[in-house]
């Protein structure tokens, strides 16, 4: 029993050396990316260790080839950041599925994330990145690493930064401090959401979507970005839903609306909804919905809402040039 114990302890102990320094490591890439570097303060407060046990934890990933100094900043190495962007595909995927398939509340993912980003073996993210359909970014707007390592670029601006009266998209929701990302959900914010900035003061920023206003904090409006509405946020030229397919027609999937996710998502895909394929309307019931495609040749039953979400660009059926025999010119005339 008392060799047991020993064993657990140790097990534990080597768990909670993982994730810390699975957590400094994505503090580092987080400041990376934003342009700073990180310090032996900032990983102070980030970890809240001792100088101490931080000095330990540094000498490790130093050693380990994850991390290396310059002056008093800490730098990712190459296999740093491939380590560093596994954790944090874990945690976005994680959140993605928590809000999609647990339908948890937004401001629960984070916490609940950051419990199981150490858990998930390289092979189970992948397998939860294939569960739900490969998605690109987490509810927040963040972008998801893919298998190899890239990461997308953050794209717009805080809205603090936004041009009065220009309308935008909303990319982005910082969740971090929780505090004002509670604020920003209570407000009814949300990712892909078009607003309109009315006035802008050093006390408050007042927004519109059409229909609703919304008053903000410049530091709660800080942490929501904004991007331009062009033609990659709106629907490709020339598609149309599925759902508004003509009967009989057919068309070319290009691709699913973004505001699929989850199990949804990855079913629609396993069915051969993919970008190129050829799906055909081929019958309707009585009451109009479900409709039944054609698609691989294999017959598929689509509700409405289902079909709402993949887009397709409609065949143009080519008439046949057959030609009229000789003569016809005159009997057709006569008809």
């Amino acid at each position: 029993m008392r060799i047991d114990i020993l064993s657990l302890w140790r097990r534990r102990l080597a768990r909670r050396e993982r994730e810390l320094a699975e957590d400094a490591l994505k503090h580092l890439l987080g400041l990376e990316h934003q342009g700073r570097r990180a310090s032996f303060q900032s990983l102070a407060g980030a970890l809240r260790l001792s100088d101490r046990r931080l000095m330990a934890l540094a000498g490790h990933l130093e050693r380990k080839g994850l991390v290396r100094t310059r002056g008093q900043d800490f730098l990712l190495t190459p296999d740093g950041e491939r380590r560093a962007l596994q954790v944090v595909r874990a945690h976005r995927l994680w959140e993605r599925y928590l809000a999609d398939e647990a339908r948890l509340p937004l401001s629960q993912l984070h916490g609940e994330a950051d419990r199981h980003e150490h858990r998930l073996s390289v092979v189970q993210v992948d397998q939860l990145d294939a569960s739900l359909g490969h998605p690109q970014t987490d509810p927040h707007g963040d972008a998801i690493p893919t298998r190899d390592g890239a990461l997308a670029p953050a794209s717009g601006v805080a809205l603090t930064e936004w041009r009065t009266d220009a309308p935008g998209r909303i990319v982005h929701l910082e969740d971090e401090p929780p505090i004002v990302y509670a604020q920003i959900l209570a407000e009814g914010l949300r990712i892909g959401q078009i607003v309109r900035v009315l006035d802008a003061t050093p006390e408050r920023i007042l927004l519109t979507d059409g229909e609703t206003q919304f008053r903000l904090a410049p530091a709660v409006a800080a942490n929501v970005s904004i991007a331009p509405i062009t033609d990659q946020t709106e629907r490709p030229a020339g598609t149309v839903s599925l759902s508004d397919l003509s009967d009989e027609a057919e068309a070319d999937v290009v691709g699913l609306d973004d505001a699929c996710q989850g199990f949804t998502r990855r079913r629609l895909l396993d069915l051969g909804f993919t970008p190129g394929a050829r799906v055909a309307s081929e019958m309707r019931t009585f009451a109009g919905d479900p409709r039944a495609y054609r698609i691989r040749g294999v017959l598929i039953a689509l509700r409405r809402e289902q079909a709402q979400q993949v887009l397709v660009r409609p065949v143009q059926r080519k008439v046949p040039d057959v030609g009229l025999p000789s003569g016809s010119e005159h009997h057709a005339a006569q008809l």
